[in-house]
Order: C-alpha cells, then sequence, then structure tokens
C-alpha cells in the first residue's frame, strides 16, 4: 500500500524527491501518512479535496483485497 501512494503522489507534485511516505501497521488497520513540499501540498488535495478523496478510493479498494483497512492521513 505504501509504494502504490508513494508512486501516485510522485506522479502529481513538482518535487517527487520531497515525498516521504511512512506505513503503520496494526492488526486490523493501516495508517499510511504521506509528506510533500508544502508547495505542492495543494496538487496532492485537488480542488474541493477530490485528489485526496480519489487516492482514499484507490486506497481503500486495493486494502479490501489484502482483507485488511488501509487510512490515508496527509501530513502538512
Amino acid at each position: 500500500m505504501k509504494e502504490l501512494i508513494e508512486y501516485i503522489a510522485k506522479a502529481l507534485v513538482d518535487k517527487p524527491d520531497d515525498v516521504t511516505v511512512k506505513e503503520i501497521e496494526g492488526e486490523q488497520t493501516s495508517v499510511i501518512e504521506l509528506k510533500v513540499a508544502k508547495e505542492d501540498l495543494g496538487k496532492i488535495i485537488g480542488k474541493q479535496g477530490r485528489t485526496a478523496r480519489a487516492m482514499r478510493t484507490i486506497l481503500s479498494a486495493a486494502s479490501t483485497k489484502i482483507k485488511k483497512r488501509s487510512l490515508l492521513e496527509i501530513i502538512e
């Protein structure tokens, strides 16, 4: 899951070297923290949060396949 979010985020931003993704795994749920450069934050969130919502939808669909819940947190 971490690699999926990292791939999507690096494709969206101007500074792909500043993208960091950290995965915190639990028994049932894993939390994926995404951190990007301050000027790229708007590109990750998108208009009215549409890009972030789309990333969360993709993550949810992929994590359903492995029968685990995943949450995406975008860190400022």
